[in-house]
């Protein structure tokens, strides 16, 4: 899975040459922009287009000098297409730029999350319906609930992701918004037009209102998107932790050959894919808090944001793609043990039918609160090891009343429990 993701295209978006092209295409379309409405040269623009170009270590070296990224940018193409360099920038401000190009590369990103997710809903769907019939212990608080099967767990898992695609087609669009306004946003200095041009040579649409930036609430959308991923992420993996503990070992990660579990006690296989991914998930939230202390910039705009969201936004975006790959593979290759979920979930003597019980007595007249008296004081007796729950129950004089030995046998049933999986796999997957 390394290799999968060593050859992913997001880290290659953050890189500085990839970000300066952007910057440079937006400076070229605004320049076009300009020469459509008849304020530059025609023959400029072909000049610009062919002689445009720039080397990054010379930007890096002028900004040493100037402090300021743009400016150092912009020194270093005038450098490379001579007088007609002075026809870039026309009316603009900085974050002009810096926004327009921070959002293209937004929606590249979320477009290979969104890659992601649907090899993730693959995943899903696939292990769903192979462990559909695979009966296991439906837990609450930790402690057996009734029978459920592993596929319904997937296809839960599924209905979530698919929110999660959902939540990520939407923060894409939120996102792809550029802005061309000048330095207040006002257009004082440059026509609408450009605006307009730009956003629509560049897969963006125009925002409506914006001051010297785009508002960062469009961002921290986009970063809080990513942190519900993150923590459906993190939700699975927390399960399969807990189904890979000793005691219950009802599913555990893949092991591959030559894999070492511990440095001092070669029996261990350890659920480390699954803690890694709950770790990182804490990162992708925190970086969410960030985005939204963003959104609060002192009058048209301050500064503070920027230096958040050069960490921010790239780092969340390469750890979500890294664990939708590494979740993707891990629920791929995850071994089930269908015998131990049996084992397990008739370790409690009987006592997951207690429901069925009780409300077999309730239809047959008893009030629910007598109802339940009955059913949990033989329950209460499995739990201290003395006996058995449902030989418990046809002892029990009182219950007698209400039930008889054969109608006890028939609540303990799993095919009761069972009988509606179909329907949700049907509702979920809209298959027949």
């Amino acid at each position: 899975m390394i290799d999968r993701y060593t050859l992913s295209g997001m880290k290659n978006i953050w890189e500085q040459k990839n970000k300066f092209d952007k910057w440079l295409s937006v400076e070229i379309l605004a320049a076009e922009a300009l020469s459509e409405l008849g304020k530059v040269p025609k023959e400029s623009i072909a000049n610009i287009k062919k002689r445009a170009g720039f080397n990054i270590n010379r930007i890096n070296e002028i900004e040493k000098t100037t402090k300021h990224d743009v400016i150092s940018f912009l020194t270093a193409v005038a450098e490379e297409i001579g007088e007609d360099s002075r026809f870039l920038h026309l009316g603009l401000t900085s974050s002009d730029i810096l926004d327009t190009s921070l959002a293209i590369l937004m929606a590249e990103a979320a477009d290979i999350i969104l890659s992601d997710l649907e090899k993730l809903l693959s995943v899903l769907k696939k292990r769903a319906l192979e462990h559909k019939d695979t009966v296991m212990i439906g837990r609450t608080h930790g402690i057996h609930a009734e029978p459920i099967t592993f596929g319904f767990k997937l296809a839960l898992w599924y209905e979530e992701t698919k929110r999660n695609y959902e939540r990520m087609k939407r923060a894409k669009d939120v996102i792809s918004f550029g802005k061309l306004s000048g330095a207040v946003g006002t257009f004082a200095n440059i026509d609408p037009f450009v605006e307009e041009y730009v956003c629509k040579r560049s897969g963006l649409k125009p925002d409506p209102a914006s001051s010297q930036i785009i508002q960062r609430d469009r961002h921290a959308e986009y970063l809080l998107t990513l942190s519900l991923i993150a923590s459906s992420i993190d939700k699975f993996a927390i399960e399969i932790r807990h189904l890979q503990r000793t005691e219950v070992l009802e599913a555990e990660e893949y092991f591959t050959e030559g894999q070492k579990g511990s440095s001092a006690m070669p029996h261990k296989r350890n659920p480390i894919t699954c803690e890694n991914l709950s770790g990182l998930a804490r990162l992708v939230r925190a970086n969410a808090i960030a985005a939204l202390e963003n959104i609060p910039l002192w009058h048209e705009r301050d500064i503070s944001h920027s230096s958040v969201e050069r960490v921010v936004i790239p780092d969340s975006t390469i750890l979500i793609d890294y664990m939708l790959v590494k979740i993707t593979s891990l629920i791929d290759l995850l071994k089930v043990y269908p015998e131990n979920m049996l084992i397990n979930l008739n370790k409690t003597q009987g006592l997951v039918f207690s429901e069925r019980i009780l409300l077999e007595i309730v239809n047959k007249g008893l009030k629910r609160d007598d109802a339940y008296k009955i059913v949990q004081r033989n329950a209460m007796k499995v739990w201290e090891g003395k006996g058995e729950f449902k030989e418990l129950l046809k002892k029990d004089k009182e219950l007698k009343n209400y039930l008889s030995d054969k109608e006890i046998e028939g609540c303990f049933d799993l095919k009761h429990h069972l009988k509606n999986i179909d329907y949700i796999f049907k509702r979920i997957f809209r298959e027949g």
